[in-house]
């Protein structure tokens, strides 16, 4: 059974977008399973996600390269292409903290997400048994300041080597470079506490919880070279009281960037986000 084509495009808005692009899916005896669209007024950009079934007999990736050529020729639309079955390479980098390792790993083990793990790469060796006992393979190679852009490039050379489509920053408390960035050729999708910029540095719960806060919360997000301030993909708070002591907020934190990580690549890899100028569209 052919799998199903999904098109994320978006580009300047025009009177007749949706029709055209159900029109054509339709002259070519394709079916149409989901389509969701936004306008956003503001830029006047027109944003869509459709996905649907090729007809009997048709090849999906055919009918993907043709549809780029309509989107882009008669449209004037930037288009991406996926097919349900793809089975994205993933790579994920810790450092100490292992619940969102954990969380990612058995997900796709239970086989709620098209992924397959490549491996796992660490500045620390803290978490190597806990990849050897999933089968994964762990690259540790320690960083310093001295050592950051020879470690850098040993990681691209990996990534590259196996093929990586998508790197996760599982709790890795090191800032990617702007070369690394520039050079990795993937999306990277980082986690981190919602409390930022109040409480950056250190034991941010702690310092939270001296402040008395009554929410925290969580970020996941594209990595860019502005340190956290990629486009969002997902977020969530809990509400907090003067009850809860710092390793409440510690682990009621880690329960949020579980879920908000976790969320937050299950979308991607649904392909139901789309970045534009910094924010992102994601479709539900």
């Amino acid at each position: 059974m052919s799998p199903s084509i999904i098109s994320l495009l978006h580009g300047p808005d025009q009177p007749g977008i949706v029709a055209k692009v159900s029109g054509w899916i339709h002259d070519r005896g394709g079916n149409v399973l989901h389509a969701d669209q936004h306008l956003d007024r503001q830029e006047n950009v027109f944003f869509q996600r459709v996905e649907w079934d090729p007809a009997s007999g048709h090849e999906a990736r055919e009918d993907s390269e043709a549809f780029v050529d309509f989107a882009e020729r008669e449209l004037g639309m930037s288009v991406r292409i996926a097919l349900s079955d793809d089975r994205p390479k993933v790579a994920l980098m810790v450092s100490k903290a292992d619940h969102c390792f954990h969380d990612l790993v058995l997900r796709v083990r239970a086989g709620e997400w098209n992924a397959e793990f490549a491996g796992v790469l660490s500045n620390h060796e803290d978490l190597a048994p806990v990849a050897e006992s999933y089968a994964l393979p762990f690259l540790h190679l320690p960083m310093s300041l001295e050592s950051k852009p020879e470690v850098e490039n040993r990681q691209l050379a990996w990534l590259h080597e196996n093929g990586v489509e998508l790197v996760i920053l599982a709790r890795y408390m090191q800032v990617l470079s702007g070369d690394f960035l520039e050079r990795v050729g993937c999306p990277v999708i980082n986690i981190h506490h919602s409390f930022l910029p109040s409480f950056a540095g250190a034991k941010p719960y702690h310092q939270a919880y001296k402040r008395g806060v009554k929410l925290i919360g969580a970020t996941a997000h594209y990595v860019t070279e502005d340190l956290d301030e990629g486009p969002i993909i997902e977020q969530d708070v809990a509400r907090v009281s003067h009850r809860h002591g710092p390793r409440d907020l510690i682990e009621k934190g880690r329960d949020l960037e579980k879920v908000v990580l976790s969320t937050a690549v299950r979308r991607h890899l649904q392909n139901r986000v789309l970045d534009y100028r910094n924010k992102t569209v994601v479709f539900d």
